[in-house]
Order: structure tokens, then C-alpha cells, then sequence
């Protein structure tokens, strides 16, 4: 039987699962923590947090994909029967990512085509229009959508191998620019890298991990269904070193064109811009790209383009995910999933976006104790769902993959196996199953409880107080956990829940087998 769908090429996989990996949080987060952590101590420290933390789950759920060849609940049912919900949780991880990454999807799109004229001041008016926003959310979701139902191959890999050189390209440019400002650039660099390694302290280190953690996208199910995707010849250990220096080399360079450059306005004009999360990206890099006259529009239009990639090539993996399951397990067709998925996105994203409109306004509308929807939710998925989908994996991995009651300890009964199994790491096989085994857990888990705890107890000055809303919030978040295992064990647990051999059916020939 002809492959229709996996990944041609090593450097196809290697892109498009960098691509998954890097995301807006690349540009908004690893930079702004780093000024606030150390700053060269912090990437110091989120480097290494990347080599023992990251790139080990990173190769754990390749892995889990690569031996399985199925979505995410068939990988985990290959592991343990009982383990399938784990998958749920995944794909459902996902899917609620999408909804409301595709707003802030749409948001990039918008600044980039309005690049030529002025974006310095339009985020409240932007933000306020819900016709508007839904418009650009759905163009967003169009775009991930053409690519997602080509495939893997046709679309997914052919797109990655263009968006991600593009994307790096652009950020090159830009940050050569930013950096020929003149006045300021100096004072931009040493808030962004003066190393600091008293400055970085167990806090610092804490949300280098954490960083390394989010950032190359574990426990979203996404690198599951890439590594799903991957042939013979693609070597997992080599391809996470590749997709872990672009993300890191992505996040670096964000920080050398914002910082700079907000420096610079500042230095001309004596005001202090806010340098961190939406505000950055949709305001003050706004306001600086109009203060550089006409060649600031050029270079607007080139930086809010590159966002765009960022966000297209995380959400074509995230849909993905979810088309996978529902094509394997339903044999329904690629491009019929992948629309229903995009408007059942859409529908959901209105209500999140006109949230965010409203907290950008200072509206009380469809927010909770002051956050809106989007904040909220993501709240749910960084403190919950991807640390409990990557400890899972890990523990899959680590204690249930290989059954041998008297060599369950053993992490070099676990490395030999997985040798054989071909999951080929040379001599760190030996570091990986150590790792995986009795580090990776503990430290997922210390990211897990803190996470909660910020949002239960959040720090007010010095002090923390307790947070109803926060602990309502994670209350909800471990309910629906409690919902997919519940869904799984009555629903899915001893039913065929899909392989890529039942993917590649999914065409006319299936039909005319059903009619013989």
C-alpha cells in the first residue's frame, strides 16, 4: 500500500516540528524573562534547562508517535490499554489551544496588512471591533486551514520548508536593523543580556524550566502526531538538537530586534514603553515602527509578517492533531475534518476574542475577577493540561512501556530496550532513561505545583493571598481531565481507535470497498 502522508524528508520533519515549537511566546515571553532573570544568566540557564528538561520530553513524545504510527490515544493504547485518555487529554489540549491561538492569529495578520498605514494606536479600536476581529480570525484559520488539509506531506512539510527559512530570514533582517538604530541600542542590549547571575536566583532558574518546558511544545499532542508521521531513517535524538537550536535561536533574536528598538524610542522621545506580553506585541512595537518613519512601515510589515508564520506554523500543528484523530478513528475525509475543525474553532474563538476586546478597553464585559477568557484559559492549559499530557509521557515512557517487575528500576534495562526498539541516542541513551525515569517526572511535577500554586495563592507585594477565581479555575481545568478519562473508559478504551495505515484508506478507495 502506497504512504500518502508522513514526512519526505528529514529537514521537512525537522522544520515543521520547529515550527510547532516556535511560537508567539517566543517573542514575547523568552525575552521579557530573560530582562527580568539575569538576562545572559537567564539564557544560560534556559539553554541548559532546554538540553535536560525539553529536548527530553521532546524526544519522549516523538518517540511515543514514531513506534506507534497512530494518533495520540492509539500511541498511548499501545503502551498500556488503560492509558488511552491520556491521548484524550491531548487532543483535547490542542483543539482548546487553537480556539483561542487563531484570535491572537488573526491579530498578526491584521497588523501586518495594516502595516503601511498606521498601527501605533489601533489595538483598542482593533480589539473593540468584533466584526474585525472575527474577520481576521477566520482569515488566520483559512490560511492554517489550506495547508492542514493538503497533509502532511503536500502541506505541513512543503509549507515548513518555506515559512520557517523565511521566518528566520525576516527576524535576521530585523534584528540587523534594530540594531543600526543608533541612540539607545547600547542600553536596550544590557537591560536584555547584562548577565546577572544574582539576579536569576532559584526564580530565575524556575522560569528558565518553565520556558524550555512550554516552549518546544510537549504535552500538546502535537509532537506526538509529527512523530507519528516520521519514516525509518528520521533519528529522533538529531532531529530534537535541530528543533531545539531553531526555537532557541527564534526566541534569542526576538529579543535583539525589541529591545533595541524600544530603547531607542525611548531614548528619542523620553517614554518608557511596556515591554511584555500583548501589549508589546500589539502596542509598543506599534508605536516604535511609527516613529521610524517610512522605512519603520517596511520594517512593520516584514516583523508582524514573521509573527504570522510563527502562529501559522504552530497552529497547522495543532489542527493537526485533532484531524488526525477524527480521520483515523471515523475514516471521514482530510478536507471535510479540517473545515468542520476550523468553524467549530472559529465559533469559539467570538466569544474569546470579544473577551480580549473588552480587557484591552477596560470593559467589565465576559471577563471573570478581571481576566478574560483568553488569559483564562490559557491559566487552565499552562498550569494543568500540558504539564500533566508531559508527565504522563514521561511516566509512559520511563515505568510502563517495558513490564518487567524485576528490572522496572533498572534504567538501563529501559535504555537497552528502547535500543533495540530503535530509538537510537548513541551514548546518551543511557542519560535519556535515566532521565526520563527518575528526573523528568520530579521536575515536571515541582513545575506543575508551583504553576498552581501562583494561580490559588498569586503574589500580591510580597505576600501571597488566596485566589477563588484561581482555584475555581484549576478546579475546572482537573474536571475536565476527569471528563476525557471518563469518556475514554466508557466511549473509546476497546474500540479501533485509528492508526496512519487506516489514514491512508481515507480516499475513494475506501468507499469502493465498502461497496463491494
Amino acid at each position: 500500500m502506497e504512504k500518502k502522508n508522513e514526512f519526505n524528508s528529514k529537514a521537512g520533519f525537522i522544520l515543521a516540528a520547529a515550527g510547532s515549537s516556535i511560537g508567539l511566546g517566543n517573542l514575547w515571553s523568552f525575552p521579557y524573562k530573560a530582562s527580568q532573570n539575569g538576562g545572559a544568566a537567564f539564557v544560560f540557564a534556559y539553554i541548559i534547562s532546554v538540553i535536560i528538561l525539553g529536548s527530553i520530553l521532546a524526544i519522549a513524545e516523538i518517540y511515543i508517535g514514531k513506534r506507534s504510527r497512530a494518533n495520540p490515544i492509539t500511541s498511548y493504547k499501545k503502551i498500556s490499554k488503560y492509558l488511552g485518555w491520556v491521548g484524550v487529554v491531548g487532543i483535547f489540549t490542542a483543539f482548546i489551544i487553537t480556539c483561542y491561538y487563531i484570535v491572537l492569529g488573526g491579530y498578526t495578520i491584521k497588523y501586518t496588512v495594516n502595516s503601511f498605514s498606521d498601527n501605533s494606536n489601533i489595538l483598542e479600536s482593533f480589539s473593540g471591533s468584533i466584526w474585525q476581529v472575527i474577520l481576521f480570525t477566520a482569515i488566520f484559520i483559512g490560511l492554517s486551514l489550506v495547508v492542514v488539509s493538503l497533509g502532511v506531506k503536500n502541506g505541513i512539510e512543503k509549507s515548513s520548508k518555506i515559512l520557517m527559512p523565511a521566518l528566520i530570514v525576516i527576524l535576521i533582517g530585523v534584528v540587523i536593523y534594530c540594531l543600526t538604530l543608533g541612540e539607545g541600542v547600547k542600553e536596550g542590549l544590557n537591560y536584555y543580556l547584562n548577565p546577572d547571575f544574582k539576579a536569576l536566583g532559584f526564580k530565575g532558574i524556575l522560569a528558565a524550566m518553565s520556558q524550555a518546558f512550554f516552549s518546544l511544545s510537549v504535552g500538546a499532542g502535537s509532537l506526538i502526531t509529527y512523530g507519528s508521521y516520521t519514516g525509518k531513517d528520521i533519528r529522533v535524538g538529531k532531529s530534537v538538537l535541530w528543533i531545539a537550536f531553531f526555537d532557541t535561536l527564534v526566541a534569542f533574536l526576538a529579543g535583539l530586534a525589541i529591545f533595541p528598538s524600544i530603547y531607542h524610542y525611548q531614548a528619542e522621545t523620553g517614554i518608557a514603553l511596556q515591554n511584555n506580553g500583548i501589549v508589546l506585541l500589539f502596542s509598543s512595537m506599534p508605536i516604535v515602527f511609527s516613529s521610524l518613519g517610512t522605512f519603520g512601515k517596511v520594517i512593520s510589515f516584514f516583523f508582524f509578517g514573521m509573527v504570522s508564520i510563527a502562529a501559522i506554523t504552530s497552529v497547522i500543528s495543532l489542527l493537526e492533531v485533532v484531524a488526525q484523530y477524527l480521520i483515523q478513528r471515523h475514516h471521514l475525509k482530510r478536507k471535510i475534518v479540517c473545515m468542520v475543525i476550523a468553524i467549530i474553532s472559529l465559533v469559539i474563538s467570538i466569544p474569546i476574542g470579544m473577551s480580549l476586546g473588552f480587557s484591552l478597553n477596560n470593559e467589565p464585559y465576559l471577563l471573570i475577577d478581571g481576566k478574560n477568557l483568553l488569559e483564562i484559559i490559557d491559566l487552565m492549559v499552562n498550569s494543568v493540561f500540558i504539564p500533566a499530557n508531559a508527565l504522563l509521557a514521561s511516566i509512559a515512557i520511563g515505568w510502563l512501556l517495558y513490564k518487567d517487575k524485576k528490572k522496572r528500576f533498572s534504567f538501563k534495562y529501559l535504555s537497552e530496550n528502547l535500543e533495540e526498539d530503535g530509538l537510537k541516542l548513541g551514548k546518551f541513551r543511557y542519560i535519556f532513561a535515566f532521565m526520563i525515569k527518575y528526573i523528568i517526572p520530579i521536575l515536571v511535577i515541582v513545575i506543575e505545583v508551583i504553576g498552581i500554586i501562583d494561580i490559588v495563592f498569586p503574589l500580591s507585594g510580597s505576600s501571597r493571598s488566596f485566589s477563588l477565581t484561581g482555584l475555581i479555575i484549576e478546579l475546572i481545568a482537573f474536571i475536565i481531565i476527569g471528563i476525557c478519562m471518563f469518556l475514554f473508559f466508557v466511549f473509546l478504551k476497546d474500540k479501533d481507535t485509528g492508526t496512519n495505515d487506516s489514514e491512508y484508506q481515507t480516499t475513494d478507495e475506501i468507499s469502493n470497498d465498502n461497496k463491494l
